[in-house]
């Protein structure tokens, strides 16, 4: 029988803290290092180097001896985390890290709605179809503040197309795993089949685009593939499978929020990114529907405390 997991104390939203932090840095870095190494050889050397760690481990716990049942659905779940990644490297290209921040946390979104075709226990509710509602609208007003699309900056646009198609295949991702044999495999098996094969798929791409060559090895380059493979792709998504077995999901959703925050905040510290009015009402529409869409629970007892 599984351990009865607790709402989140003072450690759990410490630890969750400071997950967000490292995984709001990831776009940032990515684009720090571009001009010594392509973003697609970031993505694809980070996956490389994690799943060979994430690979180690699951020999020596003996979870592979569930890929029989499993392989078909984790080459999917894989081919849909590389194709994620292929559009946020490239999509960094043209936009910024802040704004790709943003859009890729359009996933649960997506998420909520494949389950709601797929699984009938995961129909959504009235709060969450606002949810969506309120998060598509913000898309459309970040993107063009309510202006026509007459002399806006099509590079940006693009990039920004790219964020939410990025979040539209780690929604897909999450859909395939949650509705085959993988919600049943061990959290680090799923992980391997999307880091083995989505490295791959970049490296192929990277390949074919002849992006191979575009890498200089400085001490930048590689201390942001090295960060992005072992701490983040290692560590924290470890380190975040094991808060899921403890404490209760729904609660540590809602601290996850906190991600595009960080996003948006290094892109602007660090790199110095400009953000204009309607990005940020768009973003604080998009956040807000997504809260709504992936929090439902948490947000519905809220209001019943604040309407008693």
């Amino acid at each position: 029988m599984n351990a009865e997991r607790k709402q989140p104390d003072r450690f759990a939203f410490q630890l969750m803290l400071l997950l967000c932090l490292v995984w709001g840095s990831q776009q940032v870095m990515i684009k720090w290092a571009a001009p010594d190494i392509a973003p697609v050889m970031q993505a694809a050397f980070r996956n490389g180097i994690a799943g060979l760690l994430v690979g180690v481990l699951v020999c020596w716990r003996r979870e592979w001896t569930q890929f029989a049942d499993t392989w078909r659905a984790g080459l999917l779940g894989g081919a849909l985390f590389g194709l994620e990644f292929m559009f946020i490297a490239e999509g960094l290209k043209l936009t910024s890290a802040a704004h790709m921040s943003v859009f890729l946390y359009t996933a649960p979104i997506f998420t909520a709605l494949g389950l709601h075709f797929m699984l009938p226990a995961e129909r959504l509710r009235l709060l969450q179809w606002l949810g969506i509602a309120l998060a598509f609208a913000g898309i459309a007003f970040a993107f063009t503040g309510g202006h026509s699309l007459e002399g806006m900056d099509g590079r940006v646009l693009l990039g920004d197309a790219f964020g939410v198609l990025a979040g539209l295949a780690w929604g897909a991702t999450t859909v395939v795993v949650r509705g085959s044999r993988l919600s049943e495999a061990p959290a680090s098996l799923t992980l391997l089949y999307q880091l083995l094969v989505g490295a791959l798929g970049l490296l192929l791409v990277a390949l074919f685009s002849g992006q191979v060559t575009d890498v200089t090895w400085t001490p930048l380059a590689l201390g942001s593939v090295l960060f992005q493979g072992v701490v983040v792709s290692f560590v924290s998504y470890l380190t975040w499978f094991w808060l899921l077995r403890k404490y209760l999901a729904s609660n540590l959703a809602v601290f996850s929020f906190i991600t595009p925050l960080f996003g948006v905040s290094f892109g602007v510290v660090l790199l110095g990114e400009p953000l204009s009015l309607n990005f940020v009402l768009g973003a604080v529409m998009v956040l807000g529907g997504v809260v709504l869409v992936s929090a439902e629970p948490w947000v519905r007892r809220q209001l019943r405390r604040w309407l008693r």
